[in-house]
């Protein structure tokens, strides 16, 4: 059985950081293009960032650029997403999900998805 678990959210101040996991079960995650996606309050889900499956090549969305950081851990079966200078409008549920091939971060080319975990950030 695919599932997804993620884990790391929490509660932080303006310019802290936190450290995402996504922990894989019933595949291996280095064979497949794992996403990170968020969803605001009355926002649509967006893609935060991707990494492929082929040659690991990442993908960020322009508003986490230089703040953001994915990255596999496949002895772990896990994937990170490291976030920096962490900003109020950085307040979502962050999920990941995960297909064998994608061609980017399009949030509808991804097949399993995590529960997600709440990223609140607030002083």
């Amino acid at each position: 059985q695919v599932q997804l678990v993620e884990s790391g959210g929490g509660l932080v101040q303006p310019g802290g950081s936190l450290r995402l996991s996504c922990a894989a079960s019933g595949f291996t995650l280095d064979s497949y293009a794992i996403g990170w996606f968020r969803q605001a309050p009355g926002k649509e889900r967006e893609g935060v960032s991707c990494i492929s499956s082929s040659d690991g090549s990442t993908y960020y969305a322009d508003s986490v650029k230089g703040r953001f950081t994915i990255t596999r851990d496949n002895a772990k079966n896990t994937v990170y997403l490291q976030m920096n200078s962490l900003k109020p409008e950085d307040t979502a549920v962050y999920s990941c999900a995960a297909v064998r091939i994608a061609l980017g971060c399009d949030l509808y080319e991804y097949h399993y998805w995590g529960q997600g975990t709440q990223v609140t950030v607030s002083s």
